[in-house]
């Protein structure tokens, strides 16, 4: 299925580029002459809603919804001419650093995407003003509320420099350019003599601390050659501060949390809000929750003040706008704070690493989707955007900000800025992106998932979450504001991550042959923290589950002391990313993350190792080598994206297995793995070799996702329906049934004729995929047409050296743990295994059917198919044994709680009824009279304690149909006003289902189970064929008033 097509380096990473790809769509790649236009794709989805009056954007016709970056364009223009006629307008200074930067012989050379960041930098400020004609930069305002606030607009210029293009070297460039010109001439207020960095987390402030001037020989001045020797003592006279934005967070006096003891110390900011009523007090995507204890002694200590308030039918506070008096230090104090000994220095310097973090939010709109499928995320991204851009506006109002630099691999907006989502910032002057990046060869060459064998319009696992969760069961994804079971993700996700760890296995052996002893690495970037301990588990430990065989790659097990497979929290993340408190666990996994693919520490002029601070005590605390402890690692399992900054060259395989809202997240995790192992110029073409690293799951395109600002033309009203914290007495507890277990004494047997075949379809699952080269064509979207080696991903990799006899005694053993365990079976396992194993090597033999010859039926023990094949076995292995019968008893999940009604929380634009036996503020009514009047009646019962309508709870029963594994969602749960736990499973459909004769089988087999094992109370299952039979049912159930439940 492979093919290639023309080399897609085309440039040399130190000159101008001087070619580039056009990929028409439909078409083959096309080598033109000239440099690529800087240009950006507006959203795919609805209009275009950008504000493009500022003339930093026009259209580009020959490439579809694209936008020129006019004022990147223009500074391209004005540079070359500038540069030239000798920087006509430039201090002396300045002329000799650009010579020296750019002079023939140099041993470091730069690469010219940090020669036109820092020249196009330094042309605006310094280029004579005939050259500046017409280069008009838009500021960035500030909000009304900011302005009422003596916060002023500073001046922001962006380059856009993709991952690996060195932007640490611009940021030292600019600094001593900076420096020196102030040093030369002290009242030229273009220049500054005090710089601040700001970046977004430790990893990158460490590696950033190669910018103090104070180090002298060892600075990056010196060791990448940015400032001659002789003018080392003059840079010294300035002083460059490298800091995370959370220290612009002003410091609030509390003793405790949210809610705490406010110390009433500093100075009182009294702040708007709304306030909302919740079981847990809480901050989430900014907005504020609180219990009613909370908020009434907030409201008790004059701290939180009433403006008005908001109450349901039975008057219980649902949520208030208050004004809500905080402390915090000045920001004089803040400011001194921040910059520390360069007390009364004036017109700072700014720059900002990473500056897609750095914007202002316009809006709080609680209905625009999550940029991260994610709450603690999003709340976390506005929270660093705020907290950055207003300390940058607290530096500007108390000492002068002289201009802000930005620089980003995508400074873009992302979101919470109304109808400007998915734009560049409009101070872009500068433009080397990820494309221009590839073709100069500073980047490896990402290949992403572009077709495979189902044959599909796309590649099915190019969005490997969207195609995971589309299979899932609506009991598997949970209720609406709830995860998916681990598990299941786990099964469908098994093909696809096998498949990319087998090729990955494929690399490894074969580096094992060559002179450097590291190995390759894979990274798994999880949704959540739930689903990554089960992915480690998988691939570290060996876990099994039913539905899932054990990880086919025994070189990433973590066996015999060897630790090849990590895992890496987000939590363990942001405490080392803020520098905060962080335990010895919590330390050495940072060290390990920060040293993955390094051999050896750096040594000092007598050869000694160089080690990071506190790092031999924390070794010999725990008694750890001493080598850098990331040496061995092969695979990361991560929650969310890995740290911005983290710059381990060796990563060669990537598989995303977590929702991705926009591009900017996509290109971010993509980046973790452009790092290049080898700098090493080709001497016959003069160009860097090619490296390729391998992404799968990880919707990257050029073009962002989705527009945002578009009106409907008739918005529906919405309703949120949510659990009411003020009625938990009435909540309802039910269980999630995964299957049925049976105790076996001696033999067991099987009805062959009632086991189904199961047929291993690639049509269904993919086992062939094909990998391209992250190029856009003219539509921006990545195609099969591109520059460069075409790959194959296979499943015959991950396959690789197992043999069908094998895989049989694994299954046939793995069952046989399975029913010991789950069935309470008291035959020895040396009886029942060869009886499995005959069942399962028959199942193989007679039931497994393949859609083309030529497909192998070692595949039957990949998930799904191996679940599946399980499942059927399962189902009909019955004990054969005609001396009684055996209660069967449920197999409940094992990695969630049992269900609850305090989970229900999403939005509806469907009718909706107030509730009052319900926790449910709502019951969402469809179309169905029956299922309202039930509602009506149960609502209105004395029989019944509480109710709720099975919509966002969760609640499913299992059940096999034509050999594939459904859910039942019953209509109602009804707790029955009776002594102890009783409750009526309600079905209002009838005969109207075609199926409800199997769903009826199935709940009714859920109900005996359920009562059998005896720890959920007792339930009933029964179905109203008439409107009448619901009191009927209540009155059957509940005959006597004995226990008359009262509101």
């Amino acid at each position: 299925m492979s093919f290639e097509v023309a080399q897609p380096i085309l440039n040399s990473p130190y000159d101008e580029p001087s070619r580039h790809w056009f990929i028409p769509e439909g078409a083959p790649p096309e080598e033109r002459a000239g440099r690529r236009p800087p240009f950006v794709f507006q959203p795919r989805q609805g209009e275009l809603t950008w504000d493009v009056a500022d003339g930093t954007l026009a259209r580009l016709p020959e490439y579809q919804g694209a936008w020129e970056m006019i004022l990147v364009s223009r500074v391209r223009e004005r540079l070359a001419q500038w540069r030239a006629a000798g920087y006509p307008g430039a201090t002396r200074t300045t002329v000799d650093l650009l010579q020296w930067w750019r002079r023939e012989g140099r041993d470091k050379r730069l690469f010219f995407a940090q020669i036109e960041a820092a020249e196009s930098v330094i042309f605006l400020r310094e280029a004579r003003p005939d050259l500046l004609q017409g280069l008009n930069v838009p500021v960035d305002e500030p909000t009304p509320t900011q302005q009422a606030n003596g916060f002023a607009a500073f001046t922001r210029l962006a380059c856009k420099m993709a991952t690996g293009a060195g932007k640490t070297t611009v940021m030292a460039m600019i600094s001593a350019w900076s420096i020196l010109n102030k040093v030369a001439s002290r009242n030229d207020a273009r220049f500054s003599d005090l710089v601040l960095v700001v970046c977004p987390n430790v990893t990158i402030r460490e590696r950033l601390r190669e910018l103090d001037v104070d180090a002298g020989e060892a600075s990056v001045y010196r060791t990448r050659d940015l400032v001659p020797p002789h003018l080392m003592p003059r840079l010294a006279q300035g002083r460059v501060v490298v800091t995370n934005w959370h220290v612009f967070e002003p410091q609030t006096p509390t003793v405790g949390g949210e809610a705490s003891r406010v110390v009433r110390t500093g100075q009182p900011v009294v702040r708007r809000e709304r306030v909302q009523i919740r079981d847990k007090t809480t901050t989430a995507r900014g907005s504020k929750y609180f219990t009613m204890t909370d908020y009434n002694r907030l409201v008790a200590s004059g701290d939180m003040v009433e403006v008005s308030t908001e109450r349901d039918g039975a008057g219980n506070l649902v949520s208030a706008l208050v004004d809500r008096t905080y402390w915090f230090e000045s920001d004089t104090a803040l400011v001194a704070r921040v910059l520390g000994k360069s007390a009364g220095k004036q017109n700072v310097l700014v720059l900002n690493d990473e500056a897609h973090h750095a914007y202002r939010i316009r809006r709080e709109d609680e209905d625009e989707e999550s940029l991260f499928g994610d709450e603690e995320q999003e709340e976390e991204f506005v929270k660093e955007a705020t907290v950055w851009v207003e300390g940058l506006d607290r530096i500007n109002k108390h000492r002068g900000i002289n201009f802000c630099l930005d620089l980003s691999a995508t400074p873009y907006f992302l979101g919470r800025v109304g109808r400007e989502i998915g734009r560049p910032f409009p101070w872009v002057i500068c433009d080397f992106g990820l494309v221009d990046a590839i073709e100069s060869g500073l980047v490896k060459i990402p290949q992403l998932a572009v077709r495979d064998n189902s044959w599909g319009s796309q590649a099915d696992w190019f969005n490997l979450w969207k195609w995971v969760m589309e299979r899932l069961t609506p009991a598997e994804r949970g209720a609406r504001r709830a995860n998916p079971k681990p598990e299941a993700v786990l099964k469908w996700a098994n093909h696809p991550m096998g498949m990319i760890a087998g090729e990955w296995d494929k690399v490894r052996r074969e580096w094992e042959g060559k002179d450097d002893p590291r190995p390759p690495v894979l990274i798994v970037v999880c949704k959540d923290t739930r689903l990554a301990k089960v992915v480690f588990e998988w691939i570290a430990e060996g876990a099994t589950w039913p539905e899932v065989p054990a990880f086919g790659i025994e070189s990433l097990r973590n066996n015999d002391g060897a630790r090849h497979t990590i895992r890496v929290d987000s939590k363990v993340v942001a405490e080392t990313d803020s520098g905060g408190s962080a335990g010895d666990d919590e330390r050495w996994m940072r060290l390990t993350l920060d040293t993955v693919g390094r051999i050896n520490w750096p040594r000092d002029g007598q050869g000694r190792s160089i080690y990071p601070a506190g790092f031999e005590a924390l070794a010999a605390k725990h008694e750890r080598p001493l080598h850098p402890p990331g040496r061995d690692i092969r695979c990361i399992v991560s929650v969310g994206m890995l740290t911005e900054g983290w710059d381990a060259n060796t990563v060669t395989h990537v598989v995303g297995l977590r929702p991705f809202m926009s591009q900017l997240l996509c290109e971010q995790v993509v980046g973790r793995a452009l790092r290049r192992a080898s700098y090493d110029v080709d001497e016959e073409t003069g160009l860097f070799r090619e490296e390729v690293a391998q992404v799968l799951g990880v919707p990257f395109e050029i073009i962002p996702f989705k527009a945002s600002g578009t009106e409907p033309v008739e918005p529906k009203p919405r309703h949120r329906v949510f659990a009411l914290p003020q009625r938990s007495q009435l909540a309802i507890r039910f269980p999630r049934v995964e299957g049925y277990t049976q105790a076996v004494r001696n033999r067991v047997t099987i009805d062959w004729n009632a086991v189904s075949s199961l047929v291993l379809d690639t049509q269904q699952i993919p086992t062939e995929v094909q990998m391209a080269a992250a190029f856009p064509n003219n539509e921006g979207r990545i195609s099969l047409f591109t520059p460069g080696t075409v790959s194959d991903l296979s499943i015959d990799s991950y396959l690789y050296g197992k043999r069908l006899q094998q895989q049989v005694f694994e299954a046939a053993a793995a069952l046989t743990r399975d029913f010991i365990k789950r069935r309470g079976a008291e035959v020895p396992a040396h009886v029942l295994f060869p009886q499995m194993q005959r069942i399962v090597t028959r199942y193989v033999e007679t039931k497994v059917k393949l859609a083309t010859p030529t497909t192998d039926k070692r595949l039957l023990f990949v998930a799904p198919y191996y679940g599946w094949f399980l499942e059927r076995l399962v189902e009909n292995i019955r004990p054969d044994d005609s001396a009684g019968e055996v209660p069967e008893i449920p197999i409940y999940e094992r990695h969630r709680d049992p269900g609850s009604t305090a989970e229900v929380d999403f939005w509806t634009t469907k009718p909706v009824q107030e509730t009052v036996r319900s926790h449910v503020n709502y019951m969402v009514a469809d179309t169905r009279t029956w299922e309202q009047q039930a509602a009506k009646l149960l609502d209105g019962s004395r029989r019944v304690k509480s109710w709720v309508k099975n919509a966002g709870l969760g609640f499913a029963i299992p059940y096999l149909h034509n050999g594939a594994p459904h859910e039942y969602l019953p209509d109602f749960i009804a707790n029955l006003a009776v002594e102890g736990e009783e409750y009526l499973i309600l079905e209002t459909k009838g005969g109207r289902d075609q199926l409800w004769e199997v769903k009826k089988e199935a709940a009714e087999r859920w109900v005996r189970a359920v009562n059998a094992d005896g720890s959920f109370g007792t339930w009933h299952y029964r179905i109203a064929f008439q409107p009448q039979d619901t009191a009927q049912y209540l009155m059957e159930l509940v005959p006597d008033l004995v226990v008359e439940h009262k509101l």
